[in-house]
């Protein structure tokens, strides 16, 4: 495997607009990046589809997921893209440009150390706290709470990764806001110790 680079690794097959990147972030085949802005360590895997969101740090996001997922007019006559998209149907027509801003405000937001899983889709507007795991093919269209694990369609509750105190000691703890070499120092204590005894080490 090549070792990542503080700048962006984009697979050459991806689809990308008014996306800003953070660090060592690596974007894989067929994803498509849309009016998104993804954290520093975070990444795709394949064909994952991110539109008007706001992903943290260190995001473990699995193919085929889809956060921010566009949303059709479902209160007008119908439901068709040609009532936005109008431009491409007739030359004296012109895209509903409210339409797009209105779509575009509706922001969902993942926070860092997350993982959203195979599938998975996470609705717009939606909070996925820092911690949290969608299990494969979960549909979060609510808040989904730091460190809980969700499942489902919609996405319920079925777990917590953390105890609620130890979340509380992680986010504060903050790590995913260290730098590079700190982070380095610390990896054999990512690996060999449980999150409780981590805290204790590391001041959380």
């Amino acid at each position: 495997m090549t070792r990542l680079v503080e700048a962006p690794t984009i697979h050459p097959s991806a689809s990308l607009r008014n996306a800003a990147l953070g660090r060592y972030v690596e974007i894989a085949e067929g994803t498509r990046l849309l009016d998104c802005a993804i954290g520093d360590y975070s990444y795709t895997d394949r064909f994952a589809d991110i539109a008007n969101a706001d992903v943290g740090k260190f995001s473990n996001i699995a193919s085929f997921a889809r956060i921010g997922a566009t949303d059709h007019p479902m209160g007008r006559a119908s439901l068709h893209h040609f009532l936005y998209r109008s431009a491409s149907y007739w030359d004296d027509a012109e895209d509903d440009a409210a339409f797009f801003a209105a779509r575009a405000a509706r922001r969902a937001h993942v926070g860092c150390d997350t993982w959203i899983g195979h599938g998975a889709m996470v609705m717009p507007e939606v909070r996925v706290g820092h911690g949290a795991v969608l299990a494969a093919k979960a549909v979060a269209t609510r808040e989904v709470a730091p460190y809980e694990i969700v499942a489902g369609v919609p996405a319920r509750r079925i777990g917590r990764r953390f105890s609620e105190a130890v979340a509380e000691r992680m986010i504060a703890l903050a790590w995913w806001d260290w730098d590079h070499d700190r982070l380095r120092a610390a990896l054999e204590d990512f690996r060999a110790l449980s999150a409780e005894a981590f805290l204790d080490k590391h001041g959380g």
